[in-house]
């Protein structure tokens, strides 16, 4: 038996599929359609648009030219909204809603009658969101994202969001910006629309997703304000007609090959810390668990070859304008899985063999002389992180990996806010800072909170850097010596929770390890002895969260939405 196509998939349970496919077409053709257009292939756009998210800001742009492209393959584009986040805009956390906007984009897939479905995003989580739901709903489906602001300009310096706005506001907590100052730098950090225009989650995410496959190849760095981000979206919807016609599902381009290929990109790109908890969530949901053994071999064989901040200079335009995705790869061609499909039908290798060819930039290093020469990510374990812990150490201190230091401990993200700046704070540039409670259960949401600002006593002494160390994540577009994930979190009973200020803390990056030096049995009593955080109050979304949030390592996806695991990474 064919399956339904175009307008006749999906159709509503009135026991009589005749009659709801009758209906439909009574109500489409409400909007003006013809039958001859109702005979068409249907693509279904995802709509993330929302005048709470600058990033999102060109959809209509974007929907209008992918629409076209769809027209002009033949079918019939069909934008449909489904929940928009942005980091910003978003409380406690864009993290604590990312399941939610893939269940969101999985149901509305699998609800609606289309072929095939362009996933427009752009925010850091809206991408894997997106491509989590449609990796479940596994229809042919292919990404477009909104693409990167352009860099600003303040008082002669180049600038952008947000690394620079991290920097510029730790120079304003460090006393070296008035508040005058710092109000002019943030009207020129974000000059136009579009995401960060820095390697941060949602620019590693572009590079990564289009090394997997899921997108055209050159779509990942044209800017959001660019003509050339209007073609790749005319492009999209031609290539979604053919992939309905074809039938190539995520299932077949989403492989472990292809997934190899993504977190050897984000390493060589100086990418997010993110972006390991994103495409491990994402891989879950086709069945391949991700090891971050794997994810730590990835990053000692993959040097840093992107000059870009936080862990380089320049700003995504500049990218952009190097070739894109095209010359990272070219580096790092012989350690990537060219036979993987991707969804111009081609493989990898086929695509980059198609690519423009190189010419001279000095954006993206060769391997011979990187930004940094491997380990620009590392996995940590040691009895503080059992389950993982990540470190960038491309935007780290060198001098600071291997570190032991005193524990100066906040329990929560309030006592952190509270205490952090108090004059009376006994601390020092040597100690480290530990936050607790601030991972998937305990914040809720797994904020980016792990980027602990440097005291602010400190930092008006000089002091620019520090270790710190959380249950929590890092935006991607922050720096310097931190260690995020730490799994099992706090609120989870992980070890974390057992820390104590004045306890000694020793960090090995080259060994990979994270050590409270506090014997065994005390740091078993101190949990023992803990008061378990009361779960009353919660309804709804906060109290499904609650109850099946995963840890890190598992891409903190919910527990419920994983099928078995058949592969691994």
């Amino acid at each position: 038996m064919t399956k339904a196509k175009g307008l006749r998939r999906n159709v509503a349970h009135y026991g009589d599929a005749e009659f709801a496919a009758y209906l439909r077409k009574a109500f489409i053709k409400a909007m003006g359609h013809t039958d001859s257009a109702l005979d068409r292939p249907v693509i279904g756009i995802v709509d993330t648009g929302s005048g709470f998210n600058a990033c999102h800001r060109n959809m209509p742009d974007l929907i209008e030219a992918a629409s076209r492209g769809v027209l002009l393959a033949g079918a019939i584009p069909v934008p449909f909204p489904i929940i928009s986040l942005q980091e910003s805009f978003t409380h406690p956390s864009t993290m604590y809603l990312r399941n939610l906007m893939a269940m969101d984009a999985e149901e509305m897939i699998r609800a609606q009658p289309m072929d095939a479905v362009i996933l427009i995003g752009g925010c850091d989580k809206t991408v894997p969101a997106l491509l989590m739901g449609a990796a479940s709903a596994d229809i042919p489906a292919i990404t477009l994202v909104t693409g990167p602001m352009m860099a600003g300009s303040w008082r002669g310096e180049r600038l952008g969001a947000c690394t620079d706005c991290r920097r510029f506001w730790g120079r304003f907590r460090a006393g070296e910006l008035d508040a005058d100052e710092i109000a002019e730098v943030s009207g020129n950090l974000a000059p136009t629309i579009g995401t960060c225009g820095v390697m941060g989650t949602a620019s590693t995410m572009a590079l990564a997703v289009e090394a997997m496959g899921m997108m055209l190849p050159g779509g990942a760095t044209a800017p959001a304000v660019s003509s050339e981000r209007r073609r790749i979206a005319e492009m999209t919807g031609t290539r979604a007609v053919a992939l309905a016609a074809e039938g190539l599902r995520p299932s077949q381009i989403m492989t472990p090959a292809a997934f190899e290929n993504a977190f050897r990109t984000v390493m060589a790109a100086g990418g997010s810390t993110n972006a390991i908890i994103h495409l491990t969530a994402m891989a879950g949901r086709l069945g391949i668990q991700v090891d971050l053994a794997s994810i730590d071999r990835y990053g000692r064989e993959t040097p840093v070859l992107v000059d870009l901040k936080p862990s380089g200079q320049g700003y995504m335009e500049d990218l952009h304008n190097a070739g894109g995705l095209a010359p990272i790869l070219r580096e790092i061609r012989d350690s990537l899985r060219l036979d993987a499909l991707t969804v111009t039908g081609q493989t990898l290798g086929e695509n980059l063999d198609t690519a423009p060819a190189a010419w001279p930039q000095n954006v993206v290093r060769t391997a011979a002389d990187p930004v940094v020469a491997g380990e620009g990510m590392v996995v940590l374990g040691g009895n503080l992180a059992p389950g993982g812990a990540i470190l960038k150490t491309a935007a780290a201190t060198p001098a600071l990996l291997k570190h032991r230091g005193r524990a100066v401990v906040f329990e929560s993200l309030a006592d952190l806010a509270e205490r952090l700046d108090d004059p009376d704070l006994d601390v020092t540039a040597d100690d480290i800072l530990v936050l607790k409670r601030a991972g998937p259960i305990g914040a809720p949401g797994m904020p980016e909170a792990g980027y602990l600002p440097i005291p602010k006593k400190l930092a008006r002494a000089g002091v620019k850097d520090m270790v710190r160390i959380s249950d929590a994540r890092m935006s991607g577009t922050a720096f310097g010596t931190i260690v995020l994930h730490i799994s099992p979190e706090a609120a989870a009973g992980g070890p974390l929770l057992a820390v104590r200020n004045g306890d000694m803390i020793a960090l090995d990056a080259s060994a990979r390890s994270l050590v409270l030096e506090v014997a065994p049995e005390e740091i078993a009593r101190r949990l023992a002895e803990a008061v378990p955080e009361p779960e009353t109050g919660l309804r709804g979304y906060a109290r499904l969260y609650r109850q099946s949030i995963l840890q890190a390592e598992q891409g903190c996806d919910f527990d419920f939405c994983l099928p078995e695991m058949t592969a691994r990474l």
